[in-house]
């Protein structure tokens, strides 16, 4: 039996620790293809619904006594964050209705250039030439993705998903910069954060002219919507959150956020091998141009960023 060192096992273990995170990303990349399969305009706020209402009660339980032990300011903050966040998911699903996810996948990843350029802007700082180059490179990449067919208007659901990637930079100098929930338990503050979001969804859901209720878009599920659900509540929720709960804990933010960072590949790899999507010869180009991009970017803010 071979004894591995202390020198070997360290990567060892390292990897371990990446193989669920890497898998976050697998599953959060296959997310717009199981949106998309499972959800049209008339039931985005109803599939909404379904979601996080089935992972919900599970988070209220597993941290029931640190939930309580929230005050009232740490409520409101992460309360707040949860109304952007609800605004997120209906961008991101009415937008995935109305355009690929190949698309999807790719343009929500701006969200890793706009963020540092929104938080230069806070702090009246110039970002790097490197992080200037790879933002061009991005926005270069999503027009020609958004063109594979021919140069046309980018459609409604790309449109939508941009907006989505600028509600998702939102949220994160939201979660930076009010102070009440800096302090707070990360379990805690994602569980109130969907609970804010699930009843926006189910005031939605109960205004009229918005679509399908919950009820009635379960009652027309079949074997293949149900686990489109499930895959969504379970997998890209639950197992997601407690992944990224479990391997912070066990490696660098860093290494988890450029795991993560991989999202878009996937939802590519999934858009044309499982979807049948065909971004064509420019789309091709535009999605590599994006891949580039991105990762050239996280790469030029890492050295500013890491402690």
């Amino acid at each position: 039996m071979t004894v591995l060192s202390p020198a070997a096992e360290a990567p060892r273990r390292a990897w371990l620790a990446d193989l669920p995170v890497l898998a976050v990303a697998v599953v959060w990349g296959g997310s717009y293809l199981a949106a998309k399969g499972i959800t049209t305009t008339h039931t985005v706020v109803a599939v909404l619904v379904l979601r996080f209402a089935l992972v919900l009660p599970v988070l209220v339980v597993a941290g029931w006594a640190r939930l309580r032990a929230l005050n009232p300011a740490q409520l409101r903050g992460a309360g707040a964050l949860g109304l952007v966040l609800g605004g997120i998911f209906l961008l991101e699903t009415y937008g995935v209705v109305h355009t690929s996810a190949t698309n999807a996948g790719l343009i929500i990843s701006l969200t890793m250039i706009f963020t540092p350029l929104a938080e230069a802007a806070v702090r009246r700082q110039a970002p790097s030439t490197g992080f200037l180059g790879a933002a061009a490179l991005s926005v270069v990449g999503v027009v020609l993705l958004t063109q594979g067919a021919g140069f046309t208007a980018p459609s409604l659901g790309d449109l939508l998903i941009l907006g989505a990637a600028l509600a998702r930079t939102l949220h994160v100098l939201l979660m930076a910069r009010i102070e009440a929930v800096q302090d707070a338990d990360s379990l805690s503050l994602t569980t109130v954060q969907l609970g804010a979001a699930v009843l926006v969804f189910a005031l939605l859901a109960a205004a009229p002219g918005t679509g399908a209720t919950p009820w009635a878009a379960a009652a027309d599920f079949g074997p293949a919507e149900w686990a489109g659900l499930a895959f969504l509540s379970v997998f890209c929720t639950l197992f997601a959150f407690f992944v990224q709960m479990w391997a912070v804990r066990r490696t660098s933010p860093s290494r988890v956020s450029l795991l993560l960072g991989t999202e878009p590949l996937w939802a590519a790899v999934a858009g044309i091998a499982i979807g049948g999507e065909e971004p064509g010869p420019i789309g091709y180009a535009g999605a590599l141009l994006v891949l580039v991009g991105t990762a050239w970017g996280r790469r030029a803010v890492t050295p500013a960023t890491t402690p």
